[in-house]
């Protein structure tokens, strides 16, 4: 759970440095922002979905190598 934890605070930090070189703003913005507009929500959500998934598989897979390593075997129900 400290890992995901930890993976998500990683992904949010990532996400606010990507918005600023892309949109060079400092907010990143948020659905119901009224002065946005649909592409830019959009957009920003779909980056931030994007940056999480990937921080999660890449935290699962080196979870999943570092388990067969120690004990030889892949983890259970990760098949």
């Amino acid at each position: 759970m400290l890992v995901g934890a930890l993976g998500g605070v990683l992904a949010g930090a990532v996400f606010k440095r990507l918005w600023r070189r892309i949109a060079h703003e400092e907010d990143t913005p948020n659905a119901t922002d009224e002065d946005r507009g649909w592409r830019q929500v959009l957009t920003a959500a779909a980056l931030q979905g994007a940056l999480f998934a990937l921080v999660k598989a890449v935290l699962d897979r080196s979870g999943a190598v570092a388990w067969r390593r120690v004990t030889g075997t892949w983890p259970a129900g990760r098949n």
